[in-house]
């Protein structure tokens, strides 16, 4: 019995002891799991190796624990091009010393759980795209050191609570859209006596009280109000580009600042400065050291709500306001996550009605296109226009956050086009029963390119008519890629992604940048079900800013098409530039290149193509010339005048009363 007795003795003691040296908590790992799913672009797959299943994340990359490996305490994920944004449980790291996510393209709002870190030491999130009010919860972080919010879009004012990180020695704001005030003093133009009354550091709040600030930077904010003289020690670059009441000519100029001279304080800027003013000049002497500061910090305070409460509100009425979106389920078993959505992003462009674009294009019926992805309907608005609508095919459960922060930077994105050889984006639909995505573009009456190129059209195009389709396919190119900022690349650009109106000029519209999306939140997400075949395109939505050497390759390519009327490729006859290469570096055989349809050309121009199409495919991206360059030498070496048409071929009159 007794050694019964001791054998359930061992064997409860070996549990507990088991149970005790679980070498990492489960809330961490899910917490980072969470973070994980958030990041919907890891073009350097840095996070490839974070394994929910893996109790122990020690050994993740950019994961940093202490020395008995039972917490994190890093987060050092720098400069790796991921694209998401912040999640919530991170404020479960309670052990978390450094997050250092610098350098990436982030985006959303800097969920107020941050202020959760108590251990937090280091707080950098810049060079990111992060949008929304630095939360003033960050103030709770008594341990900070550093904090770098740089080079954002954070908007609002600068929360005065930063004030209470009395270990703060680099703060880090410039290049957003801060306003207000910088938060200082309650009087920068104390006399020397009162001063001397009131040196306790309870009243005095903002910067000033962080004596130990070594470095600060507020420039390329909109700050009003002036520089504190508290402040003055650090360097006149750390205020410029501002709208501060300053001499120095680094300001920004009044129309910049909203129309309001830069020596007025931004409304309700200054609501916790001046009433301290008063109070100080008019009953300093006669109240108590605690009484004056009990009334400062509760002035503030209420401040703070009214100016909370009026902007919740306003967002509110607006129907603006961060908004919930439908979410795979995470470890934590949450269903939903709040995404913040920039309420200023689509201001400017046209939202329709579904049931308006369902009368134009018939109930959906009159079916132009399709894919796995979209469908393409065309429609007459009852104002006139033609339209072509392009219907997103993904159901309302597998629509997550990010997919909706993508659809609203792609209309932002596609509004911002304005050239003769871009397709117009009229605007677009979103509504939520029955569920919609829907993109509404201005309609090209001829179809696209490849239609005529390969579906029996070719003979109504002309040689000259060719010509002009590619120098207008090179001048939107041109624009695209060197007029706008940033750039703007075509996800695919072939003869199908050219429209051509009335009058054969061409359009580049670029509906396919959705096949990359959704492919990609198939991949990452898991959330949407494999129901037809998604082509992974080689660029994704934020190198196609960057891809501009691939469109100029493919517009090689498509000029080969364009003269030759053959596919880029098929079965039966290979690939177009491996067939074209033996002929175009040879005048004597360059002909052989031209589409056999065509009873003549130019051969002038037909030189100046080839040697354009040259440049474009060279295998060496490096020496491929900018479309700038391209477009110029097409310009100028290819004449698209009538009176050529009409000395090189005596159908000509016949062949322009066919086509007006």
């Amino acid at each position: 019995m007794r050694s019964y007795t001791s054998i359930l003795l061992l064997c409860l003691i070996s549990g507990l002891l088991f149970v005790t040296c679980d070498p990492f908590s489960s809330y961490e790992v899910e917490a980072l799991t969470t973070f994980k799913e958030g990041i919907y672009e890891d073009p350097l797959l840095v996070l490839s190796n974070w394994n929910a299943l893996d109790p122990d994340p020690c050994e993740w990359p950019g994961i940093s624990c202490n020395g008995a490996r039972e917490h994190v305490i890093k987060l050092n994920i720098s400069g790796s091009s991921l694209r998401g944004y912040l999640a919530q449980e991170l404020g479960q790291l309670a052990y978390l010393q450094e997050l250092i996510l610098h350098g990436n393209n982030l985006i959303g709002i800097i969920p107020k759980e941050i202020g959760m870190l108590t251990s937090l030491k280091i707080l950098d999130l810049g060079m990111n795209q992060l949008s929304g009010p630095i939360p003033p919860e960050i103030g709770n972080l008594k341990s900070l050191v550093k904090i770098n919010l740089q080079s954002n879009g954070l908007t609002g004012l600068i929360p005065t609570e930063l004030s209470n990180l009395n270990l703060l020695l680099e703060l880090r704001l410039d290049r957003n859209r801060l306003q207000g005030s910088v938060p200082a003093a309650s009087n920068p133009d104390f006399s020397s006596d009162i001063r001397g009354k009131y040196t306790s550091s309870a009243n005095v709040t903002g910067f000033c009280r962080s004596s130990q600030l070594q470095v600060a930077d507020f420039s390329y904010n909109f700050l009003v109000g002036s520089i504190p003289k508290c402040l003055e020690r650090l360097p006149r670059s750390s205020f410029q580009g501002n709208c501060l009441q300053n001499k120095d000519p680094k300001q920004r100029l009044t129309g910049q600042c909203g129309g309001a001279p830069p020596s007025k304080s931004h409304p309700g800027a200054n609501s916790n400065h001046r009433p301290t003013d008063n109070i100080l000049k008019h009953q300093g002497a006669s109240k108590p050291t605690w009484l004056l500061a009990l009334e400062i910090a509760t002035g503030t305070m209420v401040g703070s709500l009214f100016l909370v409460g009026i902007i919740t509100a306003l967002q509110k009425c607006n129907g603006k306001s961060s908004i919930i979106m439908p979410w795979k389920k995470s470890a934590s078993g949450k269903d939903h996550m709040t995404v913040y959505i920039d309420s200023e992003i689509l201001k400017d462009v046209v939202r329709y009605g579904r049931q308006d674009l369902e009368v134009a294009c018939e109930d959906f019926s009159n079916i132009i296109g399709s894919s796995p992805d979209s469908v393409v309907y065309k429609g007459t608005m009852k104002s006139g226009p033609e339209i072509a609508v392009i219907s997103l095919c993904i159901k309302e459960e597998h629509w997550t956050g990010y997919l909706e922060l993508y659809f609203q930077r792609e209309v932002a994105d596609l509004a911002r086009l304005n050239h003769e050889n871009t397709g117009k984006l009229l605007g677009y639909c979103k509504e939520s029963t029955p569920f919609t995505r829907m993109l509404v573009f201005e309609y090209a009456s001829n179809g696209t390119l490849y239609e005529y190129l390969h579906y029996g059209e070719a003979c109504q195009f002309s040689w000259t008519r060719r010509m002009k389709i590619i120098i207008g396919i090179a001048r939107g190119l041109k624009y695209l890629h060197t007029e706008l900022e940033p750039p703007f690349t075509i996800s695919e650009l072939n003869s199908s992604a050219i429209y051509l109106t009335e009058d054969f000029s061409p359009k580049l519209v670029d509906f396919e940048s959705w096949k990359t999306i959704l492919a990609r939140s198939e991949k990452n997400s898991g959330a949407i079900g494999n129901q037809g075949a998604i082509c992974v395109l080689p660029n994704s939505l934020e190198a196609r800013h960057l891809d501009v050497q691939g469109n100029v390759y493919a517009f090689g390519v498509l000029m080969l098409e364009i003269i030759s009327g053959r596919l880029p490729y098929c079965r039966e006859k290979g690939c177009l530039v491996d067939w074209a290469k033996e002929y175009l570096d040879l005048p004597e055989v360059m002909s052989y290149v031209v589409d056999p349809e065509l009873k003549h050309f130019r051969f002038e121009d037909l030189k100046v193509v080839c040697e354009v199409v040259n440049l474009c495919i060279n295998p060496d991206s490096s020496k491929r010339l900018s479309m700038k360059e391209l477009c110029t030498m097409l310009e100028s070496g290819i004449d698209t005048s009538i009176s050529v048409d009409f000395k090189s071929s005596s159908l000509a009159w016949a062949e322009l009363a066919l086509s007006s």
